[in-house]
């Protein structure tokens, strides 16, 4: 005589969704991948006043949802590298943990994508695709499509991915420029 059990697990692995989610870097991973030759960061975690986080909006036009914001400084020696910020946008149902590196003087270094939870979407961690936000700075547009190309089938993560980078970039000019 069979066993008719399995049947009836049948519609429980049926609605069952796979959890799905890449942890590509490490907070200390991600300060290496984008500052190198530092040898210390500083944490310089910030607090926006809700005045700040409405200047963060009215600059770069995106909502500045956390009211603290964390931060780094990066040295090499006592030389004062730049900024390491781990920031979090939605992709399109999930939350996408990136860093950027920026400069001492405003600019985007580079970004690296530490995690990823969507199903899809997850070219926005190519190199390829991160290295058109090298050199861009508070003047940069910042619109996908036109300054950052959107890739098929990733096109939520490469908008909020984008935008995040927009609205770091207003962080550095309310709260982290000398």
């Amino acid at each position: 005589m069979k066993s008719i059990a399995p049947l009836f697990l049948l519609p429980v692995a049926a609605i069952t969704c796979p959890a799905y989610g890449i942890q590509y870097l490490s907070v200390q991973q991600a300060q290496t991948a984008l500052y190198p030759q530092a040898n210390q960061f500083t944490e310089n975690f910030i607090e926006l006043t809700a005045t700040q986080k409405e200047q963060i909006e009215s600059i770069s036009d995106v909502r500045q949802r956390w009211k603290q914001q964390k931060t780094w400084k990066a040295y090499k020696g006592d030389e004062f590298l730049g900024w390491f910020i781990v920031d979090k946008v939605i992709g399109k149902h999930e939350f996408i943990t990136y860093a950027a590196a920026i400069s001492a003087q405003g600019e985007i270094l580079n970004i690296e994508i530490m995690d990823y939870r969507e199903t899809y979407g997850g070219e926005v961690n190519e190199a390829s695709w991160k290295s058109h936000f090298k050199g861009v700075d508070k003047n940069s547009p910042l619109e996908l499509e036109q300054d950052i190309p959107n890739i098929s089938g990733a096109t939520l993560s490469c908008r909020n991915v984008t935008n995040g980078v927009k609205r770091l970039l207003a962080l550095y000019e309310v709260a982290l420029k000398p």
